[in-house]
């Protein structure tokens, strides 16, 4: 067994300057908001950022908030239920955040390629539609085998992923529980994965949905998804996300103070 464990601040040190990172999670449901948190209390701290997410929301609000992102590749940046997301909302709106339209498609065929080590997968989504005039690096090319047109979509990798889980062990195998999101592919397509988990114990004895072996490192962090959710441990915490709804964007500064804090 090789012992993956390490302190949350360890993990945080593992982000550089200009380096791609993906957040785990779906909406409010399992994001990684400690480790956020922790890479918000670096000294100092990373910048210019780019952050992948399949949805981002709340714990990448705070990144956005904070000024550590640059670049922003998701299909989507919200509260859901609860509105949007102040900070990217602002940040977009003044021209001081670079958002690469992306689709649920476009991630995911994106994610394919770099699993299977190759630069584009080819898709028919997107044709005929405006998207590719947003996204000049994403081409139609022509099937080879059956003449038709086809999106080539580029390869979508990243420097660190950061996953929440339910459960954990040393070697990084770990139970997500529940929706999955691309937590899996995340983490096979990342340089470095952490898994940050509610509970980590030396071994697991059943099926898990992440294997350690695409993990390098482990961090017990519990309730490490509040405000957001972690299923079945604890549920969303609606009146957070809102508090934060209401403070923001006026009151970030108070807010972030807070939540570092502790």
């Amino acid at each position: 067994m090789i012992d993956k464990r390490m302190t949350m601040e360890e993990a945080a040190a593992l982000v550089h300057d200009g380096q791609r990172l993906a957040l785990g999670g779906i909406i409010l449901y399992r994001r990684p908001v400690a480790f956020v948190l922790a890479l918000l209390r670096r000294d100092p701290l990373p910048h210019d950022l780019e952050l992948l997410a399949f949805t981002a929301s709340y714990e990448s609000d705070l990144l956005v908030g904070a000024g550590l992102v640059r670049r922003v590749r998701t299909c989507y940046f919200g509260l859901e239920t609860f509105g949007l997301a102040p900070m990217f909302t602002q940040a977009a709106t003044a021209g001081h955040l670079e958002v690469v339209e992306e689709t649920e498609g476009s991630l995911g065929f994106g994610l394919r390629a770099t699993l299977a080590g190759v630069g584009f997968m080819p898709g028919q989504g997107w044709l005929g539609t405006d998207l590719l005039h947003a996204r000049p690096d994403v081409r139609v090319i022509q099937d080879p085998y059956t003449g038709q047109e086809v999106v080539a979509f580029p390869a979508v990798g990243c420097d660190v992923a950061v996953i929440h889980a339910v459960r954990a062990d040393w070697e990084g195998n770990a139970v997500l529980g529940g929706n999955l999101a691309v937590d899996v592919e995340l983490a096979l397509v990342a340089e470095q994965a952490v898994v940050t988990a509610e509970e980590v114990v030396e071994r697991l004895p059943g099926p898990v949905d992440l294997s350690g072996i695409a993990v390098t490192g482990v961090v017990e962090a519990p309730r490490g998804a509040w405000p957001t959710s972690c299923y079945p441990l604890y549920p969303l915490d609606g009146t957070e996300i809102l508090r934060y709804s209401e403070m923001c964007p006026d009151g970030f500064e108070e807010y972030l103070k807070q939540m570092v804090s502790g």
